[in-house]
């Protein structure tokens, strides 16, 4: 807990203590349980107080705090002591239960960013390399990246082959292929070869760079969600006081008698005092979350279940949110006159030293492999050959074939395609891709349901698996192979569409949705296994990785504001009759008192329905 939360803990707990001796202790006289009694409001309401004067000296007079101290004074105006204090107690309690809930989330995004490269292997003008910081190397310098190095800029690779780790950038598992002429970006985790890179731009252009400041700059950007105490109190507050005011001024103009509207004014001031809707709509919220809680879905804050009920568009990421993020065997096409069960167990056999995602997932499909494999020769950026049980396999994409001297069939379907001949004979393809989630295609169903407008997905995955992937969930639009700083663009266009009364929420997992997390309304990470770093980006986390559970959040969410609502209109309403009742004098300090802790309890229990 953080230092505040523990003074403010403190004040409330010495307040108690304090309403507790000037209520129940005997012998007391009515001057000591005054002193303790003001003492007892000074300690929970004297910032609150302190706030409301400066700010009427600065000319903001009508805020929650003015609020807070003109119905309290009023209790006190009138002997309502207890009153007086339990409104400020209330108060508290229900804005500690909201920042709680807020600043637990706070924590540093960047630094569980691993993307940050440390170093660059600046090469000399002798052919000798210097290592130097990354923000040191001019554009057009030639770096050097050694495998399991980061690559620290942009640029073009002017020599050497290897396998590049993109998931942090993009989501995606597959390794991709870098050779003479390919184009690398910075943040990619160089697994296998050498590299030498021209750079094409300084470290502060670089992709890395950009990544960085989109999280640690998206935060400015969004939008904060007004709390309704704040908004209420612009027009409640002047209202009540100076209905108050005219009480006690206008109707002694005509019979003369000061005391007794001065008393009614009182007892409409005290009537006034806002103690239901104080007390319900933090709790209501709170309570929200509790029950979200319980469901696995983590909520940060109650202005996050507002803009959830509120939500006309969901954005998702494919790798991970939508599909497994598990690559598999999904087809496997023969040719001449190979078996689906030979073509995979050769396969298999040849992958057999390799740790490679398409590796593994050929490993994983076949049930056994030859136990003699040798002569493995690696081709980087095509595949390998290998002599299995005798035969020369040669396992890879259409280059491969094309040195095995095969000519490669066109593949049907989408995803990784990885061919296979076997002594100079074209053998056959097998399809390897990631499965889509059981649940996803009905929580996009789920989703519409609810009311939501569009349903969108953004991957850094290539366009014919991102089109297949969308078609088979009946997503309404599809973009593909995108970069974050690329879904930060589409996600900021979305959201200027929309309509003022809608929010827009993206549904991540990768450390390289942390920017779009943060830059929409409502961010969404999966936390089971989701990176750390979207899981403090986000606004809200699936503890379980089930896509349905967005669905079940907006559901939630809407019940939640619907109660606060009904508070609102239930406590107005009740207020606005004995405030009339008051003003005829009909009302009674007593009956003002007992309508008003009547009215609380109803709404208190009415909020805690949404822990259910």
């Amino acid at each position: 807990m953080e230092t505040e939360h523990k003074i403010t803990l403190a004040r409330i707990a010495g307040s108690i203590v304090l309403l507790a001796v000037a209520h129940f202790e005997p012998g007391l006289t009515e001057t000591c349980q005054i002193i303790l009694y003001a003492a007892a409001y000074l300690v929970i309401g004297g910032d609150i107080v302190w706030n409301a004067l400066k700010n009427v000296v600065r000319g903001e007079v009508f805020d929650e705090n003015f609020l807070m101290a003109v119905a309290t004074a009023g209790a006190f105006a009138t002997g309502q002591y207890p009153e007086a204090v339990a409104v400020m107690l209330f108060y508290q309690i229900g804005e500690m239960f909201q920042d709680i809930a807020v600043d637990k989330s706070r924590k540093s995004i960047t630094s569980l960013m691993d993307i940050r490269p440390d170093y660059a292997n600046l090469e000399t003008s002798d052919g000798e390399f210097t290592r130097v910081a990354p923000d040191a190397v001019p554009k057009g310098s030639i770096i050097v990246v050694k495998p399991g190095e980061k690559i620290p800029l942009d640029g073009v690779v002017i020599s050497g082959n290897s396998s590049l780790d993109t998931a942090a950038l993009t989501g995606e598992s597959l390794p991709r292929e870098a050779g003479e002429g390919s184009q690398v970006i910075s943040g990619s985790m160089n697994m296998t070869g050498l590299l030498r890179v021209r750079t094409s731009g300084t470290y502060g252009e670089s992709t890395v760079a950009r990544i960085l400041d989109l999280v640690e700059n998206a935060e400015n950007g969004k939008a904060k969600t007004e709390k309704f105490i704040t908004r209420f109190a612009k027009y409640y507050t002047p209202a009540v006081t100076g209905a108050a005011v005219l009480l006690a001024v206008i109707p002694p103009l005509v019979d003369g008698q000061w005391l007794l509207w001065l008393h009614r004014a009182l007892i409409f001031l005290v009537i006034s005092c806002p103690c239901a809707l104080v007390i319900s709509i933090p709790l209501t919220f709170f309570a929200g979350v509790g029950g979200a809680s319980r469901r696995g879905i983590l909520i940060k804050g109650s202005n996050y279940l507002e803009s959830l009920a509120r939500l006309g568009t969901v954005v998702f990421d494919k790798t991970g949110t939508l599909t497994e993020g598990k690559f598999s065997v999904t087809a496997v096409c023969t040719a001449g006159n190979h078996d689906e069960k030979e073509l995979l167990s050769m396969a298999a056999a040849a992958e057999k030293y390799s740790d490679h995602p398409v590796a593994t997932a050929l490993k994983t499909a076949a049930e056994s492999g030859a136990s003699e494999v040798t002569g493995v020769e690696n081709f980087a950026g095509e595949g390998l050959r290998a002599d299995v049980g005798g035969h020369a396999v040669y396992v890879g994409n259409a280059k491969l074939m094309l040195r095995a001297g095969v000519n490669a069939s066109e593949p049907e379907k989408p995803g990784t395609v990885v061919h296979v001949a076997v002594d100079g004979e074209y053998a056959g393809y097998i399809i390897i891709s990631d499965s889509v989630k059981p649940q996803s295609a009905a929580a996009v169903a789920a989703l519409k349901a609810e009311g939501v407008m569009k349903t969108v997905m953004l991957t850094g995955d290539r366009k014919a698996v991102a089109e297949e992937v969308a078609s088979a969930l009946g997503l309404d639009e599809v973009h593909s192979e995108l970069l974050p700083a690329d879904k930060v663009e589409y996600v900021k266009s979305m959201m200027t569409a929309l309509p003022e009364n809608k929010s827009l929420a993206f549904v991540g997992d990768g450390i390289n949705d942390a920017p779009v997390l943060k830059t929409a309304d409502v961010g969404i990470a999966m936390g089971a296994a989701g990176s750390d770093a979207a899981i403090e980006a986000a606004d809200v986390v699936l503890m379980d990785d089930n896509p349905g559970k967005v669905a079940a959040a907006v559901t939630l969410s809407r019940r939640t504001v619907c109660i606060v609502h009904q508070n609102i209109a239930f406590a107005l309403g009740v207020k606005l009759l004995f405030l009339i009742l008051a003003a005829f004098g009909v009302a009674t300090m007593w009956e003002a008192v007992f309508a008003d802790v009547g009215v609380t309890v109803i709404a208190v229990l009415n909020a805690l329905r949404a822990m259910k």
